[in-house]
């Protein structure tokens, strides 16, 4: 079979896990207003937003092994990697683990936006064209609506861990 079909397979993945956070993140912004104001809750959520993106980077990389397994060699690796550089990056998600990188809210933003484009460019390419398959933006609005629901139920799980993990400190506090 044609390497461009397996690429196509792999860029879809990586996008059904990135590609809903921009909307995710810019939802957050809106509810939060200013997060810079006196409300801890609404500063909260949007400090939040990078472990959700982590989270979502460490199920991704849940995916990669199940994928390759039973064999991670190097030259399984190489063999069933179409696209390498789009898998690093995608990998780079996890430094959000990281509280130095977490404390920089906007580096996640930035990071998902290169998934983000690929939808964005398919729309524009698709979209001023006259064929009449429509299967590419069909395929992406359907993978974009999972990775948004993914996103905010990463988000959904990381915030309630959140309220569990502050409402035991304040019972074991009184």
């Amino acid at each position: 079979m044609d390497n461009n079909f397996f690429a196509y397979i792999e860029r879809l993945e990586l996008m059904a896990f990135f590609s809903g956070y921009p909307l995710l993140y810019a939802a957050i912004l809106f509810i939060a207003g200013n997060h810079q104001s006196k409300n801890n809750f609404k500063s909260k959520m949007v400090s939040l937003l990078p472990l959700a993106y982590a989270m979502i980077g460490t199920l991704c990389l849940g995916l990669l092994l199940k994928n390759l397994y039973p064999d991670y060699s190097p030259e399984s690796i190489k063999m069933k990697t179409q696209q390498p550089y789009l898998i690093i990056w995608a990998l780079l998600s996890l430094l959000f683990w990281i509280p130095r990188f977490r404390k920089k809210t906007i580096l996640s933003l930035v990071h998902s936006l290169v998934f983000f484009l690929f939808i964005a460019w398919d729309l524009i390419i698709h979209t001023f064209r006259s064929s009449t398959d429509k299967s590419v933006v069909k395929n992406d609005m359907k993978i974009y609506t999972d990775s948004l629901l993914l996103n905010l139920g990463a988000y959904a799980f990381i915030l309630l861990l959140f309220f569990l993990f502050a409402y035991n400190k304040k019972r074991s506090v009184s």
